[in-house]
């Protein structure tokens, strides 16, 4: 039968796995990061208007430019960060894996070259390769925080088109302070210049603020964001950046025509009018959050501060063994396959109860 290595598949693509984690029926599912709880009913009726409205002219192109959803966002960025956010700084598309595609598109492909921090998120070297941009893994600490002066060597060394920056980090949960990215920014324009993107994915858990006032002055910097996570709309797909208006001008150069449908932009412009209703689910999220890393640490886990809606956890001589007994009782984690370590995202207290009894049960065997 054809496989995949009989196609002319490009060279890069070749012995490389899609993104993906295991999608399994069980009673407690926290491996994707997703927020738990279900939109309120104002918001899905309110949903239901905006689309309806959007469905009366479906037979025409949407909004190719998306102004009204951008300058909302804007709104958004403006009123959460205190930086003054406009609608030619604010770009959107069908989740920020799309936004990362159109920057990569733009700014890097055939014969330029990407750098990340690992481990961290592993789209960002997927979407790299899938662009024809080369790929290079920065390095971190044994505490998973970035190594500056050795990640300062790795960019003066290899004059990278464009640095990822993950804060809070997926899937270790840890912030980078203000100051490391300042660091990397300016070690990026000395060696190349390159454009440097903070992807904050998570931001809105984080125990600290939002690096956009950083944009200021700075045009060669990007800051990536989703609705999937804060908003609880991770089937919604939507993502957005944030950057100086000729960042915005750029990528509309690789963006497909009408990319974003009418229908996506009605729902997430439905999902900005109950921002202050979801960020009260995040603070019970950051609440349930801070509750996990304490009680993983009582029963005697390792754990990595996290600044997420997920926590690191360990040690484990056999972390995939580790997932599979925490499974076996009926609850869903993420191994990344970092040794000694899993992920667990934060659920509704109900779920993180079942997902604590398993650990300590586990610990207890591990034991005895």
């Amino acid at each position: 039968m054809t496989g995949i290595d009989d196609l002319p598949v490009r060279d890069e693509l070749r012995g490389k796995s899609p993104y993906g984690a295991p999608q399994l029926d069980v009673p407690v599912r926290l491996n994707t990061n997703e927020n738990p709880y279900p939109l309120p009913e104002p918001l899905v009726e309110r949903i239901a208007e905006r689309v309806r409205e959007a469905a009366r002219n479906l037979n025409r192109y949407p909004d190719r430019d998306a102004v009204e959803l951008r300058t909302q966002l804007a709104k958004y960025l403006t009123d959460t960060s205190g930086h003054e956010v406009g609608l030619a700084n604010v770009w959107a598309a069908n989740g920020s894996n799309e936004v990362i595609q159109q920057l990569l598109q733009t700014f890097g492909g055939p014969g330029r070259t990407a750098i990340g921090f690992e481990p961290s998120y592993s789209m960002h070297g997927l979407i790299s390769r899938g662009t024809g941009t080369g790929w290079i893994s920065g390095p971190r600490g044994e505490d998973f925080t970035i190594d500056l002066a050795a990640a300062e060597k790795a960019i003066a060394e290899n004059r990278p088109d464009v640095v990822f920056i993950t804060t809070p980090n997926n899937p270790t949960g840890n912030a980078v302070p203000p100051e490391t990215v300042l660091a990397l920014y300016e070690a990026a324009q000395a060696a190349k210049p390159s454009m440097v993107v903070v992807d904050e994915a998570y931001i809105e858990f984080s125990h600290g603020d939002s690096l956009l006032p950083l944009l200021e002055g700075r045009p060669n910097l990007v800051v990536s964001r989703t609705m999937s996570k804060a908003f609880g709309a991770a089937g919604l797909r939507l993502g957005y950046l944030a950057a100086h208006p000729a960042v915005v001008d750029a990528v509309q150069l690789v963006r497909l025509p009408y990319h974003l449908s009418a229908v996506t932009q009605a729902t997430a412009l439905a999902a900005l009018e109950h921002t202050d209703t979801l960020l009260k689910y995040v603070e019970q999220l950051k609440s349930e959050r801070d509750r996990l890393v304490s009680e993983l640490r009582a029963v005697g886990y390792d754990v990595v501060e996290s600044d997420a809606n997920f926590v690191q956890f360990g040690r484990f001589e056999d972390s995939h063994t580790a997932w599979q007994k925490i499974l076996d009782r009926g609850v869903l984690v993420r191994d990344n396959g970092i040794p000694g370590w899993l992920r667990v995202s934060a659920g509704t207290p109900e779920e993180n109860d079942a997902f604590l009894d398993a650990v300590r049960a586990l610990k207890k065997e591990q034991t005895t």
